[in-house]
């Protein structure tokens, strides 16, 4: 008998169906991955089976008792707890008050503080967690807002734990810390549903797998009985080949070269090269520093140790603007806080940054015809629909505000192009669209290289990759071995 089971589930808004029909099972001590594209219905699912939202047809069922959930009160007196991408943290309060948030211990009628922290910390001891219970939320970096969310939910001992990309903003060893306990729960007989896009994470914690696709299930699979491809087929509705495009690589001058480099951040003794007409790719799990050795040439990382060379130069004192101006572009994985002006239009944002002479007039002055024109440009280049140009980049689907980020580095004609997460948030369509302008960077000669999360982007699009564990190169791959047995080898393989 499954734990929790969804029959002919559909959820129906104005002209659309974001539910179809969903059979969906849950056993005992089983971690259930719901694995699709955005827009496939995980989300819908996971809010009906909360009790955040109501299904138009269908049927839940709990232990074998139907169940109508009303609200995500309701759910959780039902022992079903969710912990959504978008936090229910209150800022002001301790992280002791909020772990016990409506359910606050008493003494004489009064609130009991001295026991809402004792018993909060001893929660957060059992989960491993290092914060400090009286600190204030807004005062916790997001990883840490993150924990104390999932602690929030397993306060009450759920039967069902929804956790929706939990690891997105953890660091390497606070995953390893989710995973520990996401282990010991399924252990305890806890039914655990974990939406992830990250391939390295399925492999290490699913049982089984569900494919949601345009609102319908695809289908149901035991993890590690399924190839990476063949997900991404099922997820997509396409072969892998049709997603990744063939790049032909032509490895010409170094142009970036990082010499025993370390960090602030916790990048340690790296070495790479970067070259032009080559996609390199730079793989491992959040927190191995991936992120990092970009951001150190780009200005945006302190360097503590090492040498860095641009062009063949030693760059001392590097700055975004500085290392834009030399013909670097860095596009990072949070579009929202470091990319985009989102109150901006979409054609201003594109040329937010394009104050050289080729956009000025005779006189130095900002030529505003000039610069619209190359943003018309761009945005045909990267399939932005005419109507989104003059629409304020916020509106924007995570998709189109993608490619908003990709034409901004197509204006500056740079020659080195890095990708820090570059489909976070995206779907398929967009995904193929912006692989094929990776392609046309790099066939034009242009050095390209792909940070990234999702390791079937680095295994199909790279034509060399470097692997990170714990801010190190833990080694370096090129051709036919970029392969995912290879590559989770190197993830966790420590010096």
């Amino acid at each position: 008998m499954p734990l929790l089971q969804t029959t002919d589930l559909t959820k129906i808004y104005p002209g659309v169906r974001a539910l179809d029909g969903v059979d969906f099972e849950l056993a005992r001590g089983e971690v259930h991955v719901l694995f699709g594209e955005n827009g496939a219905g995980k989300s819908t699912l996971i809010s009906i089976l909360a009790g955040a939202n109501t299904p138009s047809s269908g049927a839940v069922r709990l232990e074998d008792q139907a169940i109508q959930l009303r609200s995500v009160r309701d759910g959780r007196a039902h022992g079903i707890c969710a912990v959504f991408q978008e936090f229910s943290l209150v800022p002001t309060l301790t992280v002791g008050e909020n772990l016990f948030l409506g359910d606050e211990p008493t003494r004489f009628g009064w609130l009991d503080s001295a026991s809402v922290h004792r018993q909060a910390r001893v929660l957060l001891d059992s989960l491993g967690f290092q914060i400090n219970e009286h600190r204030k939320v807004s005062s916790l970096a997001r990883s840490e807002q993150q924990m104390v969310e999932i602690a929030k939910g397993l306060r009450t001992r759920p039967k069902v734990l929804i956790l929706d990309e939990p690891t997105a903003s953890l660091t390497e060893r606070e995953t390893e810390q989710l995973f520990d306990v996401v282990r010991r729960l399924r252990k305890d007989g806890v039914g655990v549903i974990y939406i992830s896009h990250r391939m390295q994470e399925i492999d290490l914690i699913a049982d089984r797998i569900t494919v949601l696709r345009d609102g319908k299930c695809i289908g149901t699979v035991k993890a590690g009985e399924v190839s990476h491809d063949a997900l991404i087929e099922m997820m997509t509705g396409r072969d892998v080949q049709q997603l990744y495009p063939d790049i032909t690589s032509s490895p010409g001058d170094t142009v970036i070269e990082l010499q025993n480099v370390s960090t602030v951040g916790g990048v340690r003794n790296a070495n790479i090269t970067v070259r032009k007409g080559e996609v390199l790719g730079i793989a491992g799990l959040v927190g191995s520093g991936k992120s990092e050795l970009m951001r150190a040439v780009y200005g945006l990382e302190q360097v503590t140790q090492g040498h860095i060379r641009f062009g063949g130069q030693l760059t001392t004192h590097a700055s975004p603007a500085a290392m834009l101006k030399a013909g670097m572009f860095y596009l990072p994985p949070d579009r929202k806080s470091e990319g985009l002006v989102l109150g901006f239009e979409s054609n201003a944002n594109i040329v937010l940054d394009s104050r050289d002479r080729k956009h000025r007039s005779r006189w130095g002055l900002l030529n505003l015809r000039r610069r619209l024109g190359l943003a018309e440009q761009a945005s045909k280049r990267v399939e932005l629909a005419p109507r989104n140009m003059t629409r304020a980049v916020g509106l924007l689907s995570g998709g189109n505000q993608q490619k908003v980020m990709f034409a901004k580095g197509l204006v500056q004609d740079a020659m080195v192009y890095v990708f820090d997460e570059p489909t976070v948030g995206v779907d398929v369509g967009t995904r193929a669209s912006l692989y094929r302008l990776i392609k046309s960077l790099c066939e034009s000669g242009a050095a390209v290289v792909v940070i990234s999360s999702d390791l079937p982007e680095v295994l199909h699009l790279a034509h060399r990759a470097y692997v990170m564990c714990a801010g190190r190169v833990t080694g370096e791959l090129t051709g036919d071995a970029i392969c995912e047995s290879k590559v989770l080898g190197l993830f966790f393989q420590r010096h």
